[in-house]
């Protein structure tokens, strides 16, 4: 696969605004470390591939166990993560598949037991962030770094 384009180079007044939002959910309050695990929830349903990678490192830097990670795909059937962690999932998934039936009242609810008004605003912030750059990832084609594979 061959990128299409540098969607930086091509519009970056929109994409200057693009990264200011982004900075705005980094510095949100969020913690940190659940904010890694949504970017990669949502950019696993979404296939985008550049995030997957960027979001599996940086999580991985911020002291992320591999575990945790391989397991975020199958946290349903995983106790590796917290009700608020399992909260903030159900709440990606909904979001990041808005046409799918929207989101229910039943999760609202339920994300509620977990998160705050002010911060389920900042999580549905922050969900609609990683589905931006999902969709300009995928929709251009940006590719992840490629490690070589060492020789055994």
């Amino acid at each position: 696969m061959k990128q299409r384009l540098q969607f930086f180079a091509t519009a970056p007044e929109i994409m200057k605004a693009v990264v200011a939002l982004n900075k705005a959910v980094e510095d949100s309050g969020l913690e940190r470390s659940l904010l890694h695990l949504i970017k990669l929830r949502a950019s696993q349903i979404n296939g985008c591939s550049f995030c997957v990678d960027m979001h599996s490192r940086e999580a991985r830097e911020d002291g992320e166990t591999e575990q945790r990670l391989y397991l975020v795909a199958a946290w349903k059937e995983s106790p590796l993560f917290s009700e608020r962690e399992r909260a903030a999932f159900a709440w990606t998934e909904a979001v990041t598949l808005i046409s799918n039936g929207g989101v229910s009242d039943e999760l609202y609810g339920k994300t509620l037991e977990h998160f705050s008004e002010q911060e389920l605003t900042k999580l549905t912030v922050a969900a609609g962030m990683i589905n931006v750059w999902n969709r300009l990832c995928v929709s251009f084609h940006a590719i992840h770094p490629v490690e070589t594979a060492k020789a055994a």
